[in-house]
């Protein structure tokens, strides 16, 4: 049985994803010191939205060093 996803299907997930995380932090930074504390803070938001940026420049790389 094979993965029913490629790898650049998965890396289209993850550049969306860390992209949608970062656009949810910088939008929620003016509104967190109004509203008061939210339930997800976004220095954790920010971290995962890097990790994600990262992972997607390793599946990059893998496509560059071994396209399939």
């Amino acid at each position: 049985m094979q993965f029913p996803l490629s790898m650049s299907d998965i890396s289209l997930w993850i550049a969306v994803t860390a992209i949608i995380l970062l656009v949810t932090s910088e939008l929620i930074s003016p509104y967190s010191e109004q509203l008061g504390d939210f339930v997800i803070e976004k220095s954790r938001l920010r971290l995962v939205a890097l990790v994600l940026g990262a992972a997607f420049m390793v599946t990059v790389l893998l496509r560059v060093i071994a396209p399939i």
